[in-house]
């Protein structure tokens, strides 16, 4: 419950109405951003998995997290200038007579499309899933990697 200060005025106590609509403004902007802020502790839906994706000189590195995800329930391609990982989380059934108290864990299918900053040597692509971790190793096509250049004295 918000305490609001009176104003006293010509002929009496009175709200001034502009301070109140700032006051009302205030008060939403703070109730949306509780909201958002809420919601960033789950994730939200067609962002599973999460992932990074990081680079060096050779190479660019995607991880993605699969917790519960068979390796053979995993399908990894690259189109264009994407890498697109796709699968399937499956998650073993409790039981008919089985009442949850909660659940919170998704089963069903997946897929994340990323975009590739350089191009890649599709060719030379690996991909480790160890500890629910998949690690997608993207070696940088020749025309991407860092070159140096002699300069020559005349």
């Amino acid at each position: 419950m918000a305490v609001i200060r009176w104003k006293p005025g010509l002929f009496g106590w009175h709200r001034d109405p502009f301070s109140e609509m700032d006051r009302l403004r205030r008060e939403m902007d703070s109730i949306y951003s509780a909201l958002v802020e809420g919601r960033g502790s789950v994730p939200a839906a067609g962002v599973f998995p999460a992932l990074n994706m990081s680079e060096d000189d050779h190479n660019l590195y995607v991880r993605a997290e699969l917790p519960g995800v068979a390796s053979e329930n995993i399908d990894i391609t690259t189109k264009q200038n994407n890498l697109i990982i796709k699968g399937e989380r499956k998650i073993a059934a409790e039981g008919e007579k089985v009442s949850y108290h909660r659940k919170e864990r998704d089963a069903g299918n997946f897929r994340r499309i990323i975009s590739l900053p350089t191009p890649v040597d599709t060719n030379k692509v690996t991909a480790i899933c160890k500890n629910g971790v998949l690690t997608v190793t993207l070696p940088k096509a020749a025309e991407a990697k860092p070159r140096q250049i002699s300069v020559k004295t005349e």
